[in-house]
């Protein structure tokens, strides 16, 4: 009898400050479902000596239920509040093999007469409705509605131009600095045709999609800019021209920015401005710049392109500019907003990370394409002086 009557008394839920701000926490929470919620008031109610009875009269609920979950929760700890028992829940209404087809019709099938699926032209090829092929599409990750623009690089000498190039940015050299140096050529001072209405309640700003007319040539700039990758501050100069005169007046500058005994690591891509006759004597006559040139087609290599898209779609994509010293001036307004908090750009990636994944791309665009990622090889020029 003494047995019996021990078996029946409700087992004593003690919750630590922690689990008593996380049980809250989730009870609180917009996306908690419901009977996790109802679990979580159980077990608080329980922790503050309520009886089984006493808690299934205030939450309107069999007093089973309370007894099973202090039971649960006293035997497995918090996580047991979000499992779903199985069988229980609402039955799937599509197999499991409905969904592997509609994922295959996605992964290997176009459309007639178009690019990619929609969700609605996806639905009527499978006989459901759109709301269902959107809900199969989130969980396995798919979105055939976008693209992203990549090239691999085929230069010879890849492997060696990246690993020095991610050896910088990942064990910076002592007693110097590293400069990602590039060019945003042709930035045009637009003006819209009429004048966008401001942002209010209920209705983001807008903007026409056309410009005012202008000669394109007269009307444009192009910023020299140089990203000092460990604390993120940037010097630039806008020119008229990007030619290797240019680029030499931006080379001077930096020289007259740094301390004269520092070294600078110069990481830039291979444009012939770069690699100009005299960009390269006036390179050797200065030995404390360290040039170290990007692979080709890897633009996404040198981190000052990362600031480009900062300035380009925080001050000029949304810009309307009247002549070019309004766009040079607004340029130069965001670089010194920039640097009196300057961000640095932190990369992560290593070489093994970056050669893994390019590997597994290069396989399939074989596949697609055979040969079109080996290297490039410089064709010889002929030699057009006629034998005598």
């Amino acid at each position: 009898m003494i047995n019996s009557l021990m078996s029946r008394r409700a087992m004593t839920v003690t919750l630590t400050e922690t689990d008593s701000q996380e049980l809250k926490r989730w009870v609180s929470a917009h996306h908690t479902p419901q009977q996790v919620v109802q679990r979580c008031r159980i077990i608080l109610a329980a922790a503050t000596g309520g009886q089984d009875k006493d808690i299934a009269a205030v939450m309107q609920i069999n007093y089973k239920t309370v007894a099973l979950w202090r039971q649960r929760y006293c035997s497995e700890g918090p996580d047991c509040l979000w499992e779903v028992a199985a069988g229980r829940g609402r039955k799937p209404q599509f197999t499991a093999k409905k969904i592997e087809e509609v994922v295959n019709a996605t992964l290997q099938t176009k459309p007639a007469g178009a690019t990619h699926w929609s969700c609605r032209t996806m639905a009527d090829k499978q006989g459901v409705s759109k709301s269902t092929i959107n809900r199969v599409w989130q969980s396995h990750g798919l979105q055939p509605h976008r693209t992203k623009q990549f090239k691999l690089s085929r230069d010879p000498k890849f492997l060696e131009k990246l690993t020095d190039v991610v050896g910088l940015y990942l064990n910076p050299p002592e007693k110097a600095l590293v400069l990602c140096v590039d060019e945003k050529s042709q930035i045009q001072a637009l003006d819209r045709t009429q004048p966008g209405l401001p942002m209010k309640k209920g209705r983001c700003g807008t903007m026409t999609h056309d410009y005012c007319s202008c000669r394109r040539n007269a009307y444009t700039t192009t910023l020299f800019a140089a990203l000092e990758v460990a604390q993120g501050k940037v010097i630039g100069q806008c020119y008229a021209r990007h030619r290797h005169q240019e680029f030499l007046r931006f080379l001077r500058r930096l020289d007259a920015e740094f301390p004269a005994k520092i070294k600078l690591h110069v990481v830039m891509d291979n444009y012939g401005t770069h690699k100009h006759p005299k960009v390269q004597s006036w390179l050797q006559r200065h030995p404390r710049f360290i040039p170290h040139f990007i692979p080709t087609s890897s633009s996404w290599l040198n981190l000052v392109e990362s600031w480009f898209g900062e300035l380009t779609g925080k001050r000029i994509r949304r810009g309307a500019f009247i002549s070019v010293d309004d766009l040079v001036a607004s340029i130069d307004d965001y670089l010194g907003s920039w640097n009196e908090n300057p961000k640095p750009f932190i990369w992560t990636a290593t070489v093994e990370s970056i050669t893994t994944k390019l590997s597994r791309c290069k396989q399939t665009v074989e596949k697609i394409q055979p040969g079109c990622t080996l290297p490039r090889s410089r064709k010889k020029r002929r030699n057009n002086i006629s034998r005598l």
